[in-house]
């Protein structure tokens, strides 16, 4: 049950009348991810599917941000994890919301970056602010896309359009995302609570099994390839994450420079 688990520093987790919110809460760093972090939430969401009281899922974060990616600074760098348990937690959280019986609602109100595109993408509807942006902004520090993104973002807007996204990182303003298809709903900023509020509300009110068998049936015919995709990123980006391309892209990030390249890895 839910009511055993251990608290996680920069996570909320609550659940109130049916719905579990899960809500990064590391404002400072537009949340961004770390292993505890998403330990925290992989544990939350595998004991959520045999907590009767749970019917949905409101995946969000705290402050201005939704989450800005797994986090680079030099704490997070330096809290005794590595990059591969950040990685390995990841890949946990994505395979759990993908197999979750409960529907899933990612809440972006602001930033979502890197892996925290893939985040919200795992979940069943995205539900965007018009103040809200998309970027993978995993080249910008000489790595790869992680957390399914591979598989996520181009089963949403196809291949074309992520790999624009991918090599190219840019800002994906919401209403273009909404064109794209890569979220399911933009709401004015004003209303924004109100209207997820009010899907959140119909999901509470809908058939739990239906939505269950539905979300389980379009998962299969449409992630067909997250699995080894998850595989596959994980064994790139784990070279990656020993590169000097890496090191340099994430001294450059902290030090707010423009990274130098030298397309070396090792």
């Amino acid at each position: 049950m839910l009511d055993s688990l251990t608290p996680v520093a920069g996570l909320q987790v609550t659940l109130n009348d049916g719905v579990l919110s899960l809500t990064i809460d590391r404002p400072d760093s537009l949340n961004s991810l770390t292993a505890p972090v998403l330990e925290g939430m992989a544990d939350a969401l595998e004991r959520s599917v045999t907590d009767p009281r749970v019917k949905v899922v409101r995946i969000g974060g705290a402050g201005r941000g939704f989450c800005s990616g797994a986090g680079m600074s030099a704490d997070d760098v330096g809290d005794g994890h590595s990059g591969v348990d950040t990685l390995t937690e990841i890949n946990r959280t994505i395979r759990i919301i993908t197999a979750l019986p409960h529907p899933v609602v990612a809440v972006v109100h602001g930033p979502a970056a890197g892996v925290g595109v893939s985040l919200a993408l795992a979940c069943d509807l995205v539900l965007a602010s018009d103040k809200a942006f998309f970027m993978l902004a995993f080249t910008k520090i000489g790595l790869m896309l992680d957390g399914g993104a591979s598989a996520l973002v181009a089963a949403a807007i196809g291949r074309v359009r992520a790999m624009r996204m991918a090599l190219l990182p840019e800002r994906l303003p919401a209403a273009e995302a909404l064109s794209y298809g890569l979220v399911s709903a933009v709401y004015p900023a004003d209303d924004f609570e109100a209207e997820v509020d009010a899907v959140i509300a119909r999901l509470l009110a809908g058939p739990a099994v239906a939505f269950s068998k539905t979300k389980e049936a379009i998962n299969a015919a449409t992630l067909t390839e997250l699995e080894p995709t998850l595989e596959r990123e994980f064994d790139g980006q784990v070279g990656l994450l020993g590169s000097h391309d890496f090191i340099e892209g994430a001294t450059a990030f902290q030090q707010r420079r423009s990274p130098v390249f030298t397309d070396s890895v090792i």
